[in-house]
């Protein structure tokens, strides 16, 4: 019988498990077992997580046991036994395993305390490498028999000890009731029960999740398959249920198909409502999905059903059909009867996750549409302009940008009159014949609009030269996003020396890159890059000036987000066919006329009549809005789980609440301890505090509720992998997977996420429904696992009903061999539009980069944010001098409460920042090394010097005290003592001011 001894899991999910007994056959005598659960007894991490407990009843040793503990795991035999006296905790040093197998062992043993209860531990491990991502390595068994009393043992005829029961570590860990193995002699009896059948369909409830894919559940046995499945829903509800498949023979292309449910007086749930999460859905962008399902033989496949109750259906019992039907076998309909109460369910039921409501959300195309998102403005278009926030974009007869223009200030405060245009001619392509090495010359009819809203402005255009067809579809959207799919077609073999697109950039808008092999800074002379795809994650690059830029990636119809942070190369890129053409493609920038030229090239080809080559690529135009310096000053982050009190004391006004503590502590799935996170953030917002949570979808716990229907998708959701980590993830998981991150004060165990897929849609859902009934502010991005699509709905669904939505996202810095050596900036350029803040973050070097670096790859102000440092505390100096401090708590040598004072006693509100990047600032040092940003008011400005010197030096300033505002004659030039930032000064408005090495000075003029 299950017997769980504690409020855990299960009493969360509001559910007992029925109890139940099992009768094992083959053993010396057949003898009950019981299945429970502890409290966390024992040390798992040296004994394991299950153990058998069992009495010696002899009156002299040794003992003797069979336990049938029908294990799931491969070759049991090679794994270690652990005796343990109950009575004393002292291991039983005289143990010797006489048969070991999957469904049973056989166990002698010296019973040093006589007659009593004993322990027997049969899955022990102990962790190896890093303590976040662990590796259980299981105890290798013991030489049986070595010892001289294994040896002279006369071992009992018969067991003299009793399985009193099979215990787990805790609820989390059970084996029971899914992952009991069936023994070979029942799987003998099944199968002789039913000869000739392809396959049998066990229907499962959806409290058992089904957990194996090689091994029946002894539960199956003993119910045998069936053709009919009997569930209760209330009205509103998503009812989920399962049809186990195990596959005699090997299926191909399984269909589920639904008729209506009806009730006996003619009442109707029309099969439209009953679905199937394997084979069908809505992808995470709004298109249909489909999969194909295939068993292969002796294996077996869950299969998830979903019944979405109507919410003003009659109550009653409706009867209908699922059928199951491989292709080449007889279809097998399964009588399928739902009660449906009286009772309304509460929001579908999504309250109570345990029961699996939420797989409906898989499917969800929640905040799909492309309305505009604040701060952004409806796109307009007047000829052959369109014009958005800052940004306009011309385009030309062929369908390609003829120019593009931005009119931010070079401040990013405000938006200016003045055009900064991006391009010197229109964005073209060369196709150049093998034969004369001349340019083949295009023919067009100009370009058409094919639809037109608010937020997305599409158009299509046909272009066609002697042999080739290029058609050519194309999207902007609000935030500066283009979108282009270009397809060649060859009308007739054609050979080709060459395919190239050049964008042809502005000197002036081209200062800094970063991207193709370089880190963030002023633009190189002259780049000569090749596709590596195995090892960099590197498809294109952004070249720009801080208030004009754009972001170019190249791409073809098989592109595939890969894996990031850390997984990068087990999950790469995807070698464009078209721009890659095996390994002649590359990317070339440098200076060719007026222009910085990138040319981005494939290579000699022969296109054959009706081949096709799609040469996609997005551009993203930088910026995409004004800084917000007053955001930055008033809104201070404090980073961590804390006492409300505590952190309203520091002057912090958002609350970030990371992964891993009492109200958040699965990553990725803050859906279980919700509650504790509600009451918490009410009473953060009765402080005038707001909270933030951890949430993204890189990599999903191992508590979450869908993880084995997720299983049962296959690699949609969950990647391929080698399994290994954590012990849960090898003794229920199993094999397939990427371990990832691991907390081990709670034994959170995370498995790493596919990429792209229906897991998205259930995240914009889940976001949803934390907004709406537990009142989150908004999220922390730790890196980011997903596309531009999901971040909008992100940000829709966060600032519904007048939310704030605030997001914050930090980086590790991607540019090392396992993320493939890609920019952070250039891997989440697309979700920068909607973000509030940058942390970037973890391994940036704070203090060995230029200006340039810190300006392009950590700041966010050439794409209209503002950011924080982290890595080792920052450097204080450095970061005001683009208005960011570190952030509290994190960093141990770095608090920005006195920074903080500084702003407050200053008055940071309202004024203007003009960076040391903007040619008319009206400050400037006489060192180019230690520059100057200002925060300038009405009769008084803040100076913010940092050195990138190579040594101590000194620096006057050059001050037009004109454009200041501010009289000389009266001006005070005052150091404000800062603690562990500067000593107070005063100096003369002509000294020379001393400035340390990686340091710098905050003085006030007023």
């Amino acid at each position: 019988m299950y017997q769980p001894k504690h409020h855990d899991r299960l009493v969360r999910k509001g559910m007992m498990l029925a109890g139940f007994t099992f009768a094992f056959l083959g053993a010396a005598n057949a003898q009950q077992v019981k299945y429970t659960a502890g409290n966390n007894n024992w040390d798992a991490d040296s004994l394991g997580n299950h153990r058998a407990v069992v009495t010696f009843n002899g009156t002299a040793g040794p003992a003797r046991v069979v336990i049938p503990w029908r294990r799931r795991d491969e070759h049991p035999e090679l794994k270690r036994i652990i005796v343990q006296d109950a009575q004393t905790k002292l291991p039983v040093s005289n143990v010797f395993p006489v048969s070991v197998n999957r469904e049973q062992g056989d166990i002698v043993f010296d019973p040093v305390s006589g007659k009593g209860t004993y322990y027997i531990y049969y899955l022990p491990y102990k962790n190896e490498g890093r303590a976040n991502y662990p590796k259980g390595v299981y105890l290798s068994a013991e030489l049986a028999g070595s010892s001289s009393w294994a040896k002279n043992i006369a071992v009992p005829p018969k067991p003299n000890t009793t399985v009193k029961e099979l215990e787990a570590i805790d609820t989390f860990n059970t084996f029971y009731p899914m992952e009991v193995i069936a023994t070979a002699a029942e799987m003998k009896q099944l199968l002789l029960r039913h000869p000739g059948a392809g396959y049998l369909v066990f229907p499962e409830d959806r409290a058992f999740p089904i957990r194996m894919t090689r091994d029946l559940p002894q539960r199956w046995i003993q119910q045998g398959p069936s053709q009919s499945f009997a569930g209760q829903a209330d009205k509103g509800e998503y009812y989920s249920f399962q049809l186990g498949i195990y596959a005699l023979h090997s299926l191909k292309q399984l269909q589920i198909n639904f008729n209506d449910l009806k009730t006996a007086d003619g009442k109707t749930i029309p099969a439209s409502q009953l679905h199937c999460i394997n084979t069908h859905g809505t992808t995470y962008d709004a298109q249909p999905f489909t999969a194909t399902v295939n068993v292969p033989e002796g294996a077996i496949q869950a299969i998830w059903c979903g019944i979405d109750v109507p919410a003003d259906a009659a109550p009653g019992v409706y009867k209908g059909v699922v059928t199951v039907h491989p292709e080449g076998m007889p279809a097998m309909p399964v009588r399928l009867t739902l009660t449906v109460t009286g009772k309304t369910a509460v929001n579908s039921g999504f309250n109570e996750p345990w029961k699996q409501t939420r797989l409906k959300w898989l499917n969800s195309m929640l905040a799909q549409d492309n309305a505009v998102i604040a701060p952004y403005t409806p796109l307009e278009m007047k000829d052959s302009v369109i014009s958005l926030l800052g940004r306009k974009v011309g385009i030309h007869k062929d369908g390609f940008p003829a120019q593009i223009q931005t009119f931010f200030t070079p401040e990013m405060t405000s938006l200016s009159n003045q055009a900064k245009n991006i391009f010197t001619e229109p964005v073209h392509f060369h196709f150049i014949a093998a034969a004369d090495g001349k340019d083949l010359k295009w023919k067009n009819n100009g370009w058409q609009i094919t639809s037109r809203e608010a937020g997305k402005i599409s158009w299509k255009a046909t272009n066609t030269t002697t042999g080739l067809q290029m058609d050519v579809q194309a999207a902007l959207e609000f935030d500066g996003y283009m979108d282009y799919t270009v397809k060649v077609t060859a009308l007739e073999d054609v050979a080709l020396k060459d395919i190239t697109l050049h964008l042809p950039f502005e000197k002036g808008a081209a200062k800094y890159m970063m991207g193709l092999n370089q880190k963030g800074g002023l633009r190189p002379e002259k780049i000569d890059w090749k596709w590596d795809v195995q090892h960099k994650n590197q498809d294109g690059a952004w070249l720009g000036d801080v208030n004009a830029g754009l972001q170019f990636t190249l791409r073809d119809e098989h592109y595939v987000r890969p894996l990031n942070t850390n997984f990068y190369l087990q999950k790469p890129l995807l070698l464009p066919v078209s721009w890659g053409n095996g390994d002649k493609g590359g990317i070339t920038v440098g200076e060719k006329g007026k222009a910085i030229l990138v040319n981005a090239y494939s290579g000699e080809r022969m296109l054959h009549k009706g081949d096709t080559l799609y040469f996609n690529f997005h551009l993203i135009i930088t910026p995409f809005h004004p800084i917000n310096t007053d955001f930055q000053w008033s809104t201070r982050f404090y980073h961590k789980y804390n006492s409300l009190d505590s952190i309203k004391a520091t002057g912090a006004t958002v609350v970030n609440i990371h992964h891993g503590n009492d109200i958040n502590p699965w990553i990725n799935y803050p859906f279980i301890e919700w509650k504790k996170m509600k009451d918490y953030i009410d009473a953060a917002h009765q402080k005038g505090l707001k909270v933030k949570i951890y949430n993204t979808v890189r990599e999903l716990s191992n508590h979450a509720w869908e993880t084995f229907p997720l299983r049962s998708l296959g690699h949609e959701v969950y990647s391929p992998g080698k399994g290994g980590g954590f012990s849960w993830l090898q003794e229920h998981v199993d094999s397939d997977y990427i371990a990832a991150w691991f907390v081990p004060e709670f034994k959170d165990a995370a498995i790493i996420n596919s990429g792209m897929n229906r897991w998205h849609n259930y995240y914009v859902e889940g976001m949803n429904w934390l907004v709406q009934n537990v009142g989150i502010d908004g999220i922390y991005l730790d890196d980011v696992a997903f596309d531009r699509v999901t971040m909008k709905r992100i940000k829709r669904v966060l600032t519904k009903d007048g939310h704030p939505g605030l997001i914050d996202l930090h980086s590790a810095n991607q540019y090392n061999k396992s993320d493939g050596f890609i920019n952070s900036g250039m891997l989440y350029m697309e979700h920068f539009p909607y973000l509030n803040r940058l942390w970037f973050g973890e391994y940036f070097d704070y203090e060995n980069n230029s200006p340039d670096f810190f300006l392009t790859e950590v700041s966010g102000i050439p794409f209209g944010l503002m950011g924080e440092m982290l890595q080792d505390g920052g450097n204080p100096w450095r970061g005001m001098v683009y208005g960011m401090t570190s952030r509290m708590p994190w960093s141990d040598n770095a608090d920005p409460r006195p920074i903080w004072k500084v702003w407050d006693d200053f008055g940071m509100q309202g004024t203007k920042m003009i960076g040391y990047w903007v040619d008319n600032n009206p400050v400037k040092t006489n060192n180019p090394q230690v520059p100057a940003t200002i925060y300038k008011k009405d009769g008084a400005v803040l100076i913010s010097l940092a050195s990138w010197a190579k040594e101590d030096t000194t620096v006057k300033l050059n001050i037009d005290w004109k454009a200041l505002g501010i009289d000389p004659a009266k001006a005070v030039i005052t150091a404000p003592a800062v603690r562990n930032f500067q000593e107070g000064r005063t100096f003369a408005k002509d000294a020379q001011i001393p400035v340390a090495k990686n340091k710098g000075w905050l003085l006030i003029i007023r």
